[in-house]
């Protein structure tokens, strides 16, 4: 059924974060920093910097702004890589939720290579890669050849209002 829905819980997401973990530690592939892809690429980054024991950057795009968030539209990139220190090494992993059409990493890893020359080499990973993206990470969890719309478990906070959670919304 192409193009249907896929919901995921909690346990599912850190699930699939662990799995990624894993695939790139079994790869062998040694690497000096991490770099995820804000919003989407947060908790994953958050968590293989803390398993991967290694400095994390976070840059912050933004494509998905129109329809609620659910329309892409043109690419923003912040001008720099927010980190506490610069980022070392000439090997750094690139992270997010997922490849959706590819256009964000098609268009980030150019910006990012001109940028930091000191990087000779970046390879990239996602926990989920649809089958109608232009580019294919080099760590994918989980393939979806159907392209499906993936609601994701902290979506709920974009529609919550304060009031919801004083009565005990996050609970239900």
């Amino acid at each position: 059924m192409p193009n249907s829905d896929l919901y995921v819980t909690w346990a599912q997401y850190h699930r699939l974060i662990e799995r990624l973990a894993v695939q790139v530690h079994e790869s062998g592939w040694r690497f000096d920093a991490i770099v995820c892809l804000a919003r989407g690429g947060l908790r994953v980054g958050d968590v293989l910097s803390r398993l991967f024991a290694l400095p994390l950057g976070v840059l912050f795009t933004s494509s998905y702004r129109e329809g609620g968030g659910t329309e892409q539209s043109s690419l923003q990139i912040a001008d720099a890589i927010s980190s506490a220190s610069p980022l070392p090494g000439p090997r750094w992993l690139l992270v997010d939720d997922m490849v959706d059409s590819g256009a964000t990493f098609a268009q980030v890893l150019p910006v990012l290579k001109a940028r930091y020359p000191h990087v000779s080499e970046i390879r990239s990973a996602v926990l989920w890669g649809k089958g109608h993206s232009v580019i294919t990470p080099d760590f994918v969890v989980e393939e979806l050849p159907h392209n499906p719309w993936i609601h994701q478990p902290f979506e709920r906070y974009d529609t919550v209002r304060f009031d919801d959670l004083k009565l005990g919304w996050a609970d239900r």
